[in-house]
């Protein structure tokens, strides 16, 4: 009885010390992962703090936090957020519609399922300039693109999509380089639901409405949570379809924070000004991510209680 409790201790010990081998293995990616991200954000921090201009790069005055003010209190400010904001929510929205009713319809067997399902990805693979010049010149142009050509068939009269519609064109743009990726994950989680649950759902009644909304929808949580984590990262990145498309226009229309950065640090010449607007760029990311993944948690969880 009184050898228990240095056995226990002595078990608690040596698990601490298998432990550590695996520590020391984990140390080099940990220290990669902190050299290429950590370690440019800091530096961004330092450069926000500071009178940082290419015109004259050697003389850095610390202003604190004045970038920041002249940052929110810039009147182009607000567009851009605002901006920034609806492209992302936008293309997050649409393709997690898209992409959730993509995989339903791939998930089942038909005829050229394999082939379709190829050219579908094909988006994905396509690099964003390229994405903005097929858009631009084969799709939007109202001279000869084919929404124009089509809208003429029609007797209709052509649009002129980029000066009318530059936010809407561009969130097309997005959301059809984005809408494969929400189709994997979403048609991957799918096809991983047992089938004996399916079939006892049916065999108890369930008719189609009621097995998406009751067994398919609580089963794409972590695959939602993945679609808006990783896409909430890389929309938020978006910059060269709007540099090829609309170069941030007409006026602002389309100038979100990264296109905001870009004119500061190499229009304006203002590294500090860039550097605060990154931070702010970082902080936006972590906000708008928690908000998406709390909605959805909070959806399906309701969904699970019903």
């Amino acid at each position: 009885m009184t050898a228990q409790p240095s056995t226990t201790k002595l078990s608690k010990s040596s698990g601490r010390t298998s432990r550590l081998p695996a520590l020391l293995l984990l140390l080099p990616a940990l220290g990669y992962l902190i050299l290429t991200t950590q370690v440019p954000f800091i530096m961004t921090i330092y450069y926000s703090l500071f009178r940082y201009s290419l015109v004259d790069p050697f003389r850095r005055p610390f202003i604190g936090l004045e970038n920041y003010l002249t940052l929110f209190t810039d009147p182009q400010s607000v567009p851009v957020l605002v901006n920034t904001l609806v492209l992302v929510l936008s293309v997050i929205a649409i393709t997690v519609v898209f992409g959730a009713a993509l995989a339903l319809l791939f998930n089942r067997k038909f005829f050229g399922r394999n082939l379709a399902r190829t050219l579908l990805i094909g988006p994905f693979f396509v690099m964003p300039v390229v994405t903005a010049l097929i858009w631009k010149n084969s799709l939007l142009n109202p001279v000869f693109g084919l929404f124009g050509v089509v809208s003429r068939a029609f007797g209709v009269t052509a649009i002129d999509w980029l000066a009318q519609f530059p936010m809407l064109s561009i969130i097309m743009m997005v959301t059809w380089e984005w809408t494969p990726f929400a189709m994997l994950i979403l048609l991957t989680s799918l096809q991983s639901l047992p089938i004996d649950q399916l079939e006892a759902a049916r065999l108890d009644g369930v008719n189609n409405v009621q097995e998406f909304w009751y067994i398919i929808l609580p089963h794409w949580t972590r695959a939602f949570e993945v679609v808006v984590l990783l896409e909430a990262i890389f929309i938020l990145q978006i910059y060269g379809e709007i540099y090829i498309a609309t170069s941030g226009g007409p006026g602002t229309a389309t100038t979100n924070l990264p296109f905001f950065i870009f004119q500061k640090a190499f229009g304006e010449y203002s590294i500090g000004m860039a550097s605060a607007a990154g931070v702010i760029a970082v902080i936006l990311a972590n906000i708008v991510t928690a908000l998406f993944l709390r909605l959805v948690n909070r959806n399906v969880n309701v969904k699970e209680v019903k």
